[in-house]
C-alpha cells in the first residue's frame, strides 16, 4: 500500500508539473504572438469586431502625427492605408483615407483594447486583394476620378484643397482651387507638390 501511495503521489506531481509547463508554454506563445502584432493588424481585428457585433458601429478616436484628432469608423484596409467614415462633430459624415504611418495613437475602451489583440479568424495565408494595394494606387484612382480632396500633411500648417493632377513615385501634384469649382485653369491658383511620406489624411 505504501508503494501505491508513493506512485500516486509521484503521478500527481508529474501531472501538475506537466500542466504548469503547458500553461507556461501557452502563455509564452501568446506573448510571442502579441509581440508580432502590427498596429494595422489590431485595427483590422477591431474594425471586424466593431462591424460584426454592432448594427450601428461605434467610432474610434485617432490622433495623427500632425496633431489632429479625428473620430472614424474603419471600413477598408490596404497595405499602408485605411479607408474610413469620418465622423464630423457637426454632422454630415464624410469619407477619408489615412496613411497608417501617420497614426500616432488610438484611444480605445478597455474592452476594445482586448478585442484588438484577439487572434484573427482570417488566415494570414489568405490575404485580401486590398492587402496588396498601396496608398499611391488609391490616390491614382482619385486622380482619374478628378475628385476634389482635402489633404492634411504631417506639418498640418494648413489643409490643401483641390484636385489631384498626378501621382508620381514618392509625391503627388494637387491643383489648388476652391471647393465647389471644377478644376479649370482659371480657377487654379497654383499646383502644390506633396511628398507621399508626409501625407496624413485625405478627406473626400
Amino acid at each position: 500500500m505504501r508503494w501505491d501511495s508513493l506512485f500516486d503521489d509521484l503521478e500527481g506531481q508529474l501531472d501538475s508539473a506537466w500542466g504548469a509547463d503547458d500553461s507556461e508554454r501557452r502563455a509564452e506563445d501568446e506573448r510571442l504572438r502579441i509581440s508580432r502584432l502590427s498596429l494595422r493588424e489590431r485595427l483590422i481585428t477591431l474594425g471586424r469586431e466593431n462591424i460584426e457585433r454592432r448594427d450601428d458601429p461605434t467610432s474610434i478616436r485617432v490622433s495623427l502625427r500632425c496633431g489632429r484628432e479625428i473620430a472614424i469608423v474603419p471600413r477598408t484596409y490596404g497595405r499602408d492605408w485605411l479607408a474610413a467614415d469620418l465622423v464630423r462633430q457637426h454632422g454630415g459624415n464624410g469619407a477619408c483615407l489615412i496613411a497608417v504611418d501617420a497614426i500616432a495613437s488610438i484611444q480605445l475602451r478597455p474592452s476594445e483594447a482586448e478585442e484588438s489583440i484577439a487572434e484573427s479568424p482570417v488566415s494570414s495565408h489568405d490575404p485580401q486583394i486590398t492587402d496588396r494595394i498601396g496608398l499611391p494606387f488609391v490616390l491614382r484612382d482619385l486622380c482619374r476620378r478628378r475628385s476634389y480632396v482635402s489633404i492634411t500633411t504631417a506639418t498640418a500648417v494648413d489643409v490643401l484643397g483641390g484636385t489631384i493632377d498626378r501621382v508620381a513615385r514618392d509625391h503627388l501634384d494637387i491643383a489648388r482651387h476652391p471647393r465647389g469649382t471644377a478644376r479649370r485653369a482659371r480657377e487654379v491658383t497654383h499646383v502644390q507638390l506633396v511628398a507621399l511620406s508626409q501625407l496624413d489624411l485625405v478627406e473626400l
